[in-house]
């Protein structure tokens, strides 16, 4: 899962701080968005269930873990919820944000990942959470789409409500948040990226200054949030009313691509690949995902932090595609940052 931290340090803001029931709300968010999300793919699937476990973190908080597997539509996938607190602050965040030093910590949060079983429906993954500890506190998460074949329909619908949510709230929102995906969500050993993106935002607490707070200051988002300049004190009302905004536009975005996909007919060859592209998501999330740092640095539940996987993947020594395929063409336009909100056929 995405992360609880990013690699550049803000500082406090001290003109907003939290409401006195920002936990409560926050996690009421977090947990109606499961429901809703869960009731909407029971129903697209027609055959799928989702089992629920409920479990408790010994040192403080807990969540629900709901699993459904061996859908018609979804061969394995998980949606998320927990709460955790307590005392003794991870070291990742301690490293970024040393002013929390001394504050009990709280955190909650909302993921999934849906690993389709038709290889024309594309991977989905989203994760939306909040920190706060003492007067430190902020939003991140994000949505992305990892497609193994190459729909430009898709990849632009997706991007287009999620343009959408953000222009509600501030005309430059999608314009950083969009290549800050990008970069992300790129395997650094293969060179290049998971899949399409969509939006990746951390460290949004309000605070004058720059909306980039990532960890690569000569890159796109970066040089974008750059020319935009600092911006106008946030409060913590108008980003919890972003974040509900980006997490209402999650169906929206991905049901009209199942829809449109789910009863295409495949064969070996397709079956193989996305096999094979699973791979790629598992070295990501294993490598690189710093929210699961974070959730094993916490104690968190390892089934439900590892709950990402996908159920059967396979690797390929030395593979390319053949040329002038839909596998070379995934690799050659899908794989590479698009501007996909502006996508014309």
């Amino acid at each position: 899962m995405t992360a609880l931290q990013t690699d550049t340090t803000t500082t406090t803001n001290t003109t907003s701080l939290p409401p006195a029931d920002s936990r409560e709300r926050v996690k009421q968010l977090m947990q109606q968005l499961q429901d809703t999300i869960c009731d909407a793919l029971v129903k697209e699937d027609g055959i799928g269930t989702f089992r629920e476990d409920a479990w408790e973190r010994e040192e403080g908080g807990g969540g629900r873990s709901r699993v459904m597997r061996d859908g018609s539509v979804i061969e394995q996938g998980g949606v998320n919820f927990s709460e955790v607190w307590g005392k003794q602050l991870p070291p990742s965040i301690l490293k970024q944000r040393p002013e929390a030093a001394g504050h009990g910590f709280f955190a909650t949060g909302t993921s999934l990942v849906l690993h389709p079983r038709n290889p024309y429906v594309p991977t989905v993954h989203l994760n939306y959470r909040y920190f706060e500890a003492g007067p430190v506190w902020w939003f991140g998460g994000g949505i992305d789409l990892t497609p193994y074949y190459p729909f430009a329909e898709d990849a632009a619908h997706l991007h287009r409500q999620l343009k959408k949510a953000c222009d509600a709230h501030h005309p430059e929102y999608y314009q950083v948040f969009k290549p800050w995906c990008d970069e992300y969500f790129y395997l650094k050993h293969r060179q290049e990226m998971r899949g399409v993106g969509g939006l990746f935002f951390d460290y949004q607490d309000g605070t004058t200054g720059k909306l980039y707070r990532g960890p690569h200051p000569d890159g796109p988002a970066a040089a974008y949030s750059d020319k935009v300049g600092a911006l106008e004190p946030r409060s913590w009302e108008d980003i919890f009313a972003f974040v509900t905004s980006c997490s209402e536009s999650f169906l929206p975005a991905y049901l009209p691509i199942v829809e449109r996909r789910r009863d295409l007919e495949y064969g070996e060859r397709e079956r193989n690949f996305q096999l094979y592209r699973r791979g790629r998501y598992v070295e990501f999330n294993l490598v690189y995902d710093r929210g699961t740092i974070f959730g094993l640095q916490t104690n968190g539940r390892t089934e439900s932090i590892l709950m990402s996987l996908p159920p059967l993947v396979r690797w390929e020594y030395g593979y390319q595609p053949e040329p002038n395929t839909p596998e070379s063409e995934l690799y050659e336009i899908f794989l590479k940052p698009q501007d996909w909100a502006n996508w014309k056929a």
